[in-house]
């Protein structure tokens, strides 16, 4: 008998040792065969497919391109989080470089203290955070270049033509980590700065003649792209050239811009508008044949009622939860209900241009919705709370110099007023009287326009502080992320229409629902069951303070024994529910247990076992296909 044991045994090594060849063996074909098998992604949300906007833009790239990956893998050896973020953005672009064709490369470099990589992860504009092992500085950033079409770009003759790079990877914004990278790629690949088109009522570009400087978010927007000012009374065509088109304040538009505007937008063209029911910054009014002056507002009407968006000039948005604090003339200060601070619960992080933004300042704020029966789609970007109010533009103005007055009979709406989004829709053509025109686009179905109803936004005033450098220079400081919300928006819209089909994906971060779940409901058991315990002690405590006599000075316990008996029954019924609490903690720990195993069952056996089949079974296929041809 004990020999059959001895024998089974064998058999059993022996099958085992049989398993691990076959799965060694089909790893090893799968890795050195000249076949290759395809990527599976088998995770629930396609972490790892590249979506058809990034397949399109690394499929047509032109020059090569190199990818540097800076972490700091030594100092972040008790970061667990930002490493398995690391291993997220290298699969990703380890699957972009695989769809490239020897088109990138890429190289991943540990900057360690003090080195020469270290040095030029810092010139390469990488951004370090502090906190890594023994308090060293840990850089997460790519920097891309371009590489001579006709050799390596390793040596010192082959210098890169255009640098890009990603700051830092926060994991925070994990979910458009694609973007990011395939707009990195996009950039690099563009031979020259994109093109985008201004419309301004207001002087956003200064005056040279006076000495006046354009305005911050001008510079900051000279940058990056080739900006473009158009003078409204001579435009009748916009050019496809220009990758996104900024209207700043639109004043009584000539029929002709605002029909160029129509077509650059049916066209494909990239817009975005700013509106105002109260423009502090438009110190020039309009006074008509009649005598009217123009109360500081601007409106698109035309073009908005074709959109099937609503917006009156003349409602202004308060919000006292979020009213900036202004300095008043007396040295005091005070809330502003007009003077709006938006933090991130009023910013939508699902967008790529408010995703990572703290907060926007904005001032005397209209709103935008959609009109009944209308097709388009609203998007918010930018919003009010539940606490706002609309009130008209002429008492706005009115309280200039007694923003107090704007509280007065306060009350909230208890909605959430749209102060900039996105619409996208069929848009018909707001000139349909101009059908006969050579070129005239009379509806597209895939429009998409931003709208922004501020324009005080964009002043230097509400987002950015000035001070003197110690060579005297004046030195520009953010207060707020107004700029950058205007540079993400046309570097949105100023990329190829497949970077702007690249939308926000899920995290990586996948909890263990059901686990969570499961100790939801134990603990839930666990705090019903300490509840009961707590009240029958309680009741019982009250109970013998009630039977028992008090205890004569000098004598010893005078219970009764139905007071004894009261007191044993307490003593027992406390044993019973530890007992009960016990056996719930070990209910809770046995499924937890058991749902361990399943997962290891899956993860160690089931999914080796699937994978060692289906290698068999297609080595097997290949195998009769060749004794066939054979």
């Amino acid at each position: 008998m004990s020999m059959r044991r001895i024998h089974f045994s064998r058999r059993a090594v022996l099958a085992a040792a049989l398993v691990l060849l076959a799965i060694v063996f089909v790893t090893f074909v799968l890795a050195s065969s000249r076949w290759r098998m395809g990527r599976i992604d088998l995770t629930s949300d396609k972490l790892y497919t590249l979506t058809p906007g990034t397949v399109h833009i690394v499929d047509g790239l032109h020059a090569p391109l190199r990818l540097t990956l800076y972490f700091s893998s030594h100092a972040t050896r008790d970061l667990p989080q930002l490493r398995s973020y690391e291993q997220r953005v290298a699969e990703m672009l380890q699957e972009m470089v695989a769809r490239a064709h020897g088109r990138l490369r890429l190289q991943i470099v540990d900057p360690v203290p003090y080195s020469d990589d270290e040095a030029s992860a810092e010139g390469y504009g990488l951004s370090p955070i502090n906190g890594g092992t023994n308090g060293e500085r840990v850089f997460f950033g790519l920097v891309g270049s371009t590489l001579p079409s006709n050799g390596d770009a390793d040596g010192e003759d082959h210098l890169p033509k255009k640098v890009q790079s990603i700051a830092l990877f926060d994991p925070s914004r994990e979910t458009f980590l694609e973007y990011d990278i395939a707009k990195l790629l996009y950039e690099l690949d563009q031979p020259s700065k994109p093109h985008i088109g201004v419309i301004s009522s207001l002087p956003v570009n200064g005056n040279p003649v006076i000495g006046e400087e354009p305005w911050a978010v001008m510079r900051q927007l000279g940058q990056q792209f080739d900006v473009k000012s158009f003078d409204p009374g001579k435009l009748t065509h916009i050019d496809a050239d220009i990758k996104a088109l900024l209207v700043i304040h639109p004043k009584h538009l000539p029929a002709d811009a605002l029909y160029a505007i129509d077509q650059y937008v049916l066209n494909g063209g990239h817009l975005v508008v700013f509106v105002d029911p109260v423009a502090e910054m438009d110190n020039t009014p309009f006074i008509d044949s009649s005598g009217v002056t123009d109360d500081h507002n601007s409106n698109l009407s035309r073009l908005f009622d074709a959109w099937g968006v609503q917006y009156d000039p003349q409602k202004v948005v308060l919000d006292r939860s979020r009213a900036l604090r202004i300095e008043l003339a007396d040295n005091t200060s005070m809330s502003h209900p007009a003077m709006l601070g938006l933090g991130q619960q009023e910013l939508n992080h699902d967008d790529v241009t408010t995703a990572s933004l703290q907060r926007i300042n904005v001032s005397s704020v209209g709103y935008f919705d959609l009109a009944p029966g209308t097709t388009s789609r609203l998007q918010p970007l930018m919003q009010s709370t539940t606490d706002a109010e609309v009130v008209s533009s002429e008492r706005v103005r009115e309280s200039l110099n007694n923003p107090a007055g704007l509280l007065d009979n306060y009350k909230p709406d208890n909605l959430h007023y749209v102060i900039a989004a996105r619409v996208r829709g069929q848009f018909p053509s707001a000139f349909p009287e101009r059908a006969g025109e050579k070129g005239h686009v009379p509806v597209v179905g895939n429009a998409e326009v931003i709208l922004v109803a501020d324009t005080d936004l964009l002043s230097d005033r509400l987002w950015v502080s000035y001070a003197q450098s110690l060579l005297g220079q004046p030195q520009l400081s953010a207060i707020a992320n107004n700029g950058d919300l205007i540079t993400n928006i046309a570097d949105n819209l100023s990329g190829s229409s497949a970077l702007l089909s690249i939308h926000g994906r899920v995290s990586s971060q996948r909890p263990f629902t059901r686990v969570l779940a499961l100790q939801s409901a134990a603990d839930q058991k666990y705090l019903a069951k300490k509840q009961e315990l707590q009240r029958e002690l309680a009741v019982t405590r009250t109970r013998l303070s009630e039977l028992q006599p008090a205890k004569a000075a000098g004598r010893g316990d005078t219970a009764t024994p139905e007071q004894r008996a009261e007191i044993e029954q307490f003593l027992q019924r406390q044993l019973a529910i530890n007992k009960e609490l016990r056996d719930v903690q070990h209910q809770f720990n046995a499924e937890i247990d058991a749902l361990g195993l399943r997962l290891k069952f899956i993860n160690i056996v089931l999914i080796p076992a699937l994978v060692t089949m289906i290698g068999l079974l297609y080595g097997w296929r290949r195998s009769r296909r060749s004794r066939r041809r054979a």
